[in-house]
């Protein structure tokens, strides 16, 4: 299906664009009114994730309501550890938590390498039908946790300031770590690939606690693995032509080695200069990179910390976005005005 607006594929490819391509992470949320009220009719986030015509839903909504030009599936960088083997629990005003943690080399005889067909065949069903509702109206992104954060939550159990659980396993079993973040990897390779399968435009890798790490750590630990989850999906023949981004929030050490990846596209935090991320990484589109709380501000200012951000990375290879995901208290009309401001500065 030809797409209308192709700008994200193009911007990720280098190609030239009219004007810069804007989406959000987690544009699909508790911003939005319309979700929550279809969050309230699932009754639980781990329902609303799991059922494929509710995540499809969710998922449409930011094109309709706020004008991005992508859609990023509704789904959960979690569902993967799930589909290993170790089921995760969403409480409220708590976040993600994991009843149970694998921690030793005992502990992965309970795991199995992820069968994204049919451990994860509800977020492929979710795709599927959500290419559909979009109709060709913008290109449709998917996603999976880098296999160092998934890693964190798998063993240390829950979302935590330090993860000093996952960090002291690097120290005291690194024969472990290597061995889980394997496992992770390569259900991860699986999944994207069903993913692209299933109607993803773009696969991104999310490396949410990359900054907890030493640039050795991170050289160790996390580099090698998404660069095996990067080479695998190119060199795969059915799916190599699907752009690839590669987000690793606080890694600001690492920007240069992200760069040489088999990836099209590299993520920035709103810590990381724009001017010098050029120069460590020519040759990539660069994603990024306001800081959500720029958001509540007023609109004016808005208008003008945007102006200034396109400024920074020119109108070529950038596709406009926050640092990080959009906090849920946001008000969703300032969304709309950082979107509108991407629009109208870029053209």
């Amino acid at each position: 299906m030809k797409l209308q607006n192709d700008l994200v594929l193009r911007a990720a490819r280098g190609e030239a664009v009219e004007r810069t391509p804007v989406w959000l992470m987690r544009q699909a949320g508790r911003i939005l009114a319309e979700y929550r009220a279809v969050r309230e009719k699932a009754g639980s986030f781990i329902k609303l994730a799991t059922t494929p015509e509710l995540a499809a839903e969710v998922t449409v909504q930011p094109v309709d309501l706020l004008g991005v030009d992508a859609a990023i599936i509704f789904s959960d960088i979690l569902v993967v550890p799930e589909a290993m083997g170790l089921p995760y629990e969403m409480v409220e005003q708590r976040g993600p938590v994991f009843p149970r943690t694998v921690r030793t080399m005992a502990d992965l005889d309970s795991l199995h390498i992820a069968d994204a067909e049919q451990d994860l065949g509800y977020v492929l069903e979710a795709l599927r039908i959500t290419k559909q509702l979009l109709n060709g109206r913008v290109p449709l992104l998917g996603f999976a946790g880098a296999p160092f954060t998934i890693f964190c939550y798998m063993t240390e159990g829950k979302g935590s300031k330090t993860f000093s659980v996952a960090k002291k396993l690097l120290y005291t079993d690194p024969a472990f770590a290597h061995a889980l973040l394997q496992q992770i990897t390569d259900s991860t390779i699986a999944y994207l690939k069903a993913q692209v399968r299933a109607g993803a435009d773009l696969v991104q890798l999310f490396d949410s606690w990359a900054g907890i790490l030493s640039p050795e750590q991170y050289s160790t630990f996390s580099l090698p693995y998404i660069k095996q989850i990067c080479d695998a999906i190119k060199a795969d023949a059915e799916v190599g032509h699907t752009p690839v981004t590669v987000f690793a929030k606080g890694a600001f050490f690492a920007r240069e080695a992200i760069g040489q990846l088999n990836c099209d596209v590299v993520g920035l935090d709103w810590n990381m200069d724009i001017a010098e991320s050029r120069t460590l990484i020519p040759g990539k589109t660069l994603q990024g990179n306001l800081d959500p709380c720029v958001l509540y501000a007023t609109p004016d200012q808005i208008r003008a910390e945007v102006r200034q951000m396109l400024n920074a990375f020119g109108p070529q290879r950038h596709i406009a976005n926050l640092g990080h995901g959009v906090y849920p208290d946001t008000n969703p009309d300032h969304v709309r005005v950082f979107i509108d401001a991407v629009k109208e500065f870029s053209a």
